[in-house]
Order: structure tokens, then sequence, then C-alpha cells
């Protein structure tokens, strides 16, 4: 079983005395009763990456920030500071498996941010990473079988709200699907888009749930 807590790098960074760009990035750190040097080598993956996010806010992020609200000063138009935050939830823990997903927020003074979203299931006891076809063994060509079963999900949600989704989705499903895009819940397998990959902004990031009963034997 694996305790989780959380750690935080965040600044706000100011230019001319204006703040012009706030980061806070979540991350998990992990301690179980599995394996210690899997717990060490899991940990380091979320610090570096972590850190490469910061790197990025600060050398990227906050100068395109300062030029930004340069410009808008000059022309005597109105700044909004540019944030980025980076939010993980845990949406399965048990024995020696943890799955979870992290949502990054990027707002660059627009009419919206946008959100991309990642995740990870791991094995505790080997430290490795588990892919979406440990879930799926015994499923001949199991991509169409999801391909299929989130068409069948889709066609359900839109008898009621028949705007939901771009008009060609049944393609941009198969066109636009990411094999690491899942994550675990206690009820089973989530398989998950980004925004505007198959829907407009306001359908968020769609996800699709398969029991683990629909998956193989054994899961």
């Amino acid at each position: 079983m694996q305790t989780i807590s959380k750690k935080t790098l965040t600044d706000i960074m100011r230019h001319n005395g204006i703040t012009v760009f706030t980061y806070t990035i979540h991350y998990p750190y992990f301690t179980t009763t599995c394996s210690s040097t899997s717990a060490q080598s899991i940990n380091k993956f979320y610090e570096f990456r972590s850190k490469q996010a910061e790197n990025y806010c600060r050398t990227v992020l906050y100068p395109q920030a300062v030029d930004q609200a340069m410009f808008v000063q000059k022309n005597q138009f109105p700044f909004n500071s540019y944030e980025f935050l980076s939010v993980y939830q845990v949406t399965y823990n048990k024995d020696c498996t943890s799955s979870l997903y992290t949502d990054q927020y990027t707002y660059l003074g627009g009419a919206h941010g946008n959100t991309t979203r990642d995740s990870q299931t791991w094995d505790f006891s080997t430290g490795k990473q588990l892919n979406l076809i440990d879930f799926f063994p015994n499923t001949p060509q199991f991509t169409d079988y999801i391909f299929k079963g989130i068409q069948q999900q889709i066609e359900e949600q839109t008898k009621t709200s028949p705007s939901q989704y771009f008009d060609d989705y049944a393609a941009l499903l198969r066109g636009n699907f990411n094999i690491n895009g899942f994550f675990l819940k206690p009820s089973g397998v989530v398989i998950y888009y980004q925004q505007y990959d198959i829907a407009p902004y306001v359908r968020g990031i769609p996800e699709f749930l398969f029991p683990f009963q629909d998956c193989g034997p054994n899961v």
C-alpha cells in the first residue's frame, strides 16, 4: 500500500513592480510497504518532471509574460497576468498499484486557458509503469474493442446532448488516440482525450470508463 504526500514548487514573478506570472506545481511523494527502491525511483520521476516544468515556467513563460506586459503598457491595454498550475489527482491506490493523472493549466492572457493531462499507473512491487494492454490482455486487437466501446458511450451521450462532440468524432477518436492516455479508478479503466481532440473546449477532457469486468480475465 502507498501513502502519498504533496510537494509544491511555486513562485510569484514580477517585472517593474507588477505581477506578470505565477506558477504552482504540485507533485506526489510516495512511501510504500511494497518496495522502497521502487518508491525512490518513482519519486525521482516526479521530482525531475516537476523541476523541468518549473524551468519551463522561469525560462520560457516568464519572459513571454514580461514581453506582453511591456507591450500592453506601452499601448495602454489591460494586462492579464500569466499563470501555470499543475495539479495531480490520485484515482486508484490499492495493494502495490497506484494510478494518477496530472492536469497542467496554462493561461497566457487570452479568453481562457488550456489544460493538458497526462497519467501514470505504477506497480510498486517492480517500480514499472503498467500499460493499457495489461488491462485487456486476452482481447485481440484491443484498441478496436476500445474504439467500439467509446463510440457506443458517445452515442448514448449524444442522445441527450447532441452538440457535445465534433461531427467527425468517430475518425478523431482513432486519429487522436493516445495509448498512454488512461488511468485506473476503483470501478475500472478510464480512457481520456485532450481538449479539442474529439470535442469543443466546453466539453473539457472527455473520459470513458471501461469496468474491470469488461476487460480481460483476472484483471
